[in-house]
């Protein structure tokens, strides 16, 4: 029995050589595998959890009324800021969702060694597998600020809702950028997971999430001021406090002669460079782990 003709050579569709792939651009090829590693890394975290995914609800919801409560009412932050709950939350959220990326992301080489020691498949997957997993816990945080924004009388317009969808991509992208680096990093020294963590620890503090935007543009130089603002993070806390804060009533009748800043042309622009700024850091976060992925089977 003869068996089947052969391909004439260089005529195989869709074939290419084992062991290589466009980095980030390969992820939409491989995107079954990409779906199974996102649900499998959700299985394991919630794994033996009576409530499940619900405690993504549950987790946010008490830090809300806990923020509320003990900055807004004790600490008496809500007279000089209105809606301060509405102001630190949004900011928090955005935080929450950076630390989450950038933890995880940093993680996935080492937590995936089976795998990559095993079959292959473009390491990429494992730190966008991260992202979105990230993205699930982040839709119910912004559920519960979309529920207390209502109820402070939120009143958005198309930029206000364009704002807070800026801020979650632009923090996506620049923990995906960052967390490439640490990825690989990690795979030959694993002091990088503690380096992450003492970023993580200051990540709050180097955006206005706990103070007002204007101090720091008061307190410091025209240099120091514009290195502050040219922290992605920063920008995207920003654009957060346009998105679900600054349309809120109160917020509006304060400033509504005089705007709170950022306002919205000094946002765009300070926005165009935050979106360079992490586009940057992915392109060279791509270059680092492309660099140092040969080995990460050998040192795994």
């Amino acid at each position: 029995m003869r068996g089947p003709a052969p391909v004439p050579s260089g005529t195989e569709p869709g074939l290419v050589a084992p062991g290589r792939s466009a980095g980030l651009l390969d992820v939409a090829r491989w995107r079954f595998l990409l779906s199974l590693l996102v649900k499998k890394e959700l299985r394991v975290r919630y794994r033996g959890s009576a409530l499940g995914l619900l405690w993504s609800y549950v987790k946010p919801a008490v830090q809300l009324a806990v923020f509320y409560v003990a900055m807004g009412k004790f600490l008496g932050l809500e007279r000089d800021l209105p809606n301060f709950v509405i102001y630190l939350f949004s900011g928090i959220v955005v935080v929450n969702f950076f630390s989450e990326v950038f933890n995880n992301t940093t993680k996935s080489i080492v937590l995936n060694a089976d795998l990559v020691k095993k079959i292959y498949m473009p390491r990429e997957l494992f730190p966008v597998a991260s992202v979105q997993v990230a993205l699930v816990h982040l839709v119910p945080q912004v559920v519960v600020l979309v529920v207390a924004s209502l109820a402070m009388g939120w009143r958005p317009g198309l930029l206000n809702l364009a704002a807070g969808v800026g801020a979650f991509a632009l923090t996506g992208l620049t923990a995906l950028g960052i967390g490439l680096v640490f990825s690989a990093v990690n795979v030959y020294f694993r002091d990088a997971e503690n380096l992450v963590e003492l970023i993580l620890s200051m990540a709050t503090w180097l955006s206005p999430v706990l103070y007002k935007w204007d101090l720091v543009m008061h307190a410091l130089s025209t240099p120091l001021w514009v290195l502050y603002q040219l922290n992605p993070i920063t920008v995207a806390v920003e654009l957060a406090h346009y998105g679900f804060w600054a349309p809120s009533a109160r917020v509006a009748e304060k400033f509504a002669t005089a705007p709170y800043p950022p306002v919205p042309h000094e946002m765009a622009w300070w926005t165009l460079a935050a979106v360079g700024v992490s586009t940057g850091l992915v392109l060279v976060g791509q270059l680092v782990f492309r660099r140092l992925e040969g080995r990460f089977a050998q040192e795994l």
